[in-house]
């Protein structure tokens, strides 16, 4: 008997660079091409979907079970680890199923405000001591021990978290503090909270909106959140079908600049051009200003691609063309204004995480292969203050992840490190860690590690230092 074909046969995203990697693995002591720095001590953790079962429904990328890759580096040696995020949902599945579906299906509004299969799969963050695995549609942090990678369990705040957390909160690293956001699907509402170095929430405050939003990011400055209204919203037909079902509304993009312990009517609201943003670099505070530098996505100029059957569209959607922008908002005027850095396509800044919330020079995006899948097949060094760029591409056709900056021990300035990134190649399935000296971004790595398995397309991760590990 012919057997019949399954729905995700054609679907781009569970085959070759982004197929699951299931095993669980352990390497000490890996080989080093090159020489690692003495001076580079923890680990660089980084998220990504990894369905645990093969699906047999309609799939979404964003949909699979979050894992962990990591790579710890001490005394001039490396380990790696790789461990799925030991969420609720994903501890129910493994033993029958948590009830929820991903993006593609009708949202299950019977479980209450979490309608969609938590997989905790989108970003990390070190706080207390330990990591943070957080989710984009907003879910329930989960802790993991960020030397071993096993789950500690699930994050509330002693009880006190009011609801869910975003991912891309952030964590200040002079207060120590870890800085959320959280919206609802359904609700005209975002909200944002404070929960201190002790693990203490110490503030939460609710902003009222015209609608329900679909934030991603937000900014985060010594004194100020930075709260995203962008006019990419639910359909009408989606909101009341419970579909993800998304269009771009007539209106421009508003960013809410609010007290990071102030009340929802303090938010000061700075209207500009219709955009739509997935990413921040950062944000700092400068004279009157507040100035945020992020990805603002461009078209993508795409048609849907028949190859990919059911997930034509999907695939169009998820071409991440973005740009490098800056935008500085006068609090004394009200006035805002934005200038273009550069205009090729690139996302996934990041930035020296010890500047977080204060101003900073540098950051290091991905660069986008110009292809309908996202394949980032180099890294960017943006100076964000005139806009000059240097350029660190991968081996050809290989695939890379969004990267991490280890500052060196002893560091004198920002950029006084290591950029370290995860890469794969989608033909043989061998990925690497490598490994450059940020001074000399453009001379490639230092220090190239190949790993004993296949590290599959993923999205976000973190830089943990050695000395703010907790064990």
């Amino acid at each position: 008997m012919t057997a019949q074909p399954n729905i995700n046969d054609l679907n781009p995203y569970i085959h070759g660079f982004y197929a699951p990697q299931r095993r669980e693995l352990t390497a000490l002591d890996l080989p080093v091409i090159g020489e690692l720095p003495k001076d580079l001590h923890g680990a660089f953790v980084r998220n990504g979907p990894n369905p645990f079962n093969d699906p047999q429904g309609p799939h979404h990328w964003f949909d699979g079970d979050g894992m962990i890759h990591a790579i710890y580096f001490e005394n001039g040696k490396a380990e790696y680890r790789n461990r799925y995020v030991g969420s609720a949902d994903h501890l129910a599945d493994r033993t029958g199923g948590c009830g929820a579906g991903g993006v593609l299906l009708p949202a299950t509004r019977s479980r209450g405000e979490k309608v969609y299969k938590d997989t905790a799969n989108t970003d990390l963050v070190l706080h207390n001591g330990q990591l943070m695995a957080l989710w984009y549609i907003s879910g329930t942090p989960v802790r993991l021990n960020a030397r071993t990678l096993e789950t500690l369990g699930e994050e509330t705040f002693g009880g006190h978290l009011p609801r869910h957390v975003s991912a891309h909160s952030k964590v200040d690293p002079l207060t120590g503090e870890f800085v959320f956001f959280d919206y609802s699907l359904y609700e005209p509402w975002m909200s944002f909270g404070v929960v201190s170095k002790d693990n203490e929430l110490t503030h939460f405050a609710k902003v009222d909106l015209p609608g329900p939003r679909l934030p991603h990011d937000m900014g985060l400055t010594k004194n100020y959140i930075i709260l995203h209204d962008l006019p990419v919203v639910f359909t009408e037909s989606g909101l009341r079908n419970s579909m993800w079902q998304i269009q771009t509304q007539n209106r421009g993009a508003r960013f809410g600049v609010v007290p990071r312990n102030g009340s929802g009517d303090q938010v000061r609201w700075f209207e500009t051009d219709p955009c739509y943003i997935y990413h921040v670099a950062n944000a700092w505070e400068e004279g009157d200003e507040v100035v945020m530098h992020a990805c603002r996505m461009v078209p993508n100029g795409l048609k849907p691609n028949p190859a990919y059957g059911a997930y034509a569209t999907m695939v169009t959607v998820m071409a991440l063309h973005a740009v490098p922008f800056e935008w500085r908002m006068n609090m004394a005027t009200g006035e805002i204004r934005q200038r273009q850095l550069d205009d090729r396509l690139g996302e996934f800044p990041i930035i020296n995480q010890e500047y977080t919330g204060r101003k900073s020079r540098w950051s290091y995006n991905v660069s986008m292969a110009p292809e309908e899948l996202q394949r980032f097949d180099g890294l960017i060094k943006y100076n964000l203050e005139t806009g000059d760029s240097e350029v660190c591409m991968h081996p050809a056709g290989w695939g890379g992840s969004e990267a991490g900056f280890a500052p060196r021990i002893g560091a004198v300035d920002e950029d006084d490190g290591y950029v370290i990134s995860f890469v794969t190649d989608p033909v043989n399935g061998r990925s690497e860690v490598h490994v450059i000296a940020a001074k000399n971004f453009a001379d490639g790595p230092i220090a190239r590690i190949p790993l004993p398995g296949r590290v599959p397309a993923g999205f976000h991760g973190t830089w943990a230092a050695g000395d703010l590990i907790r064990n």
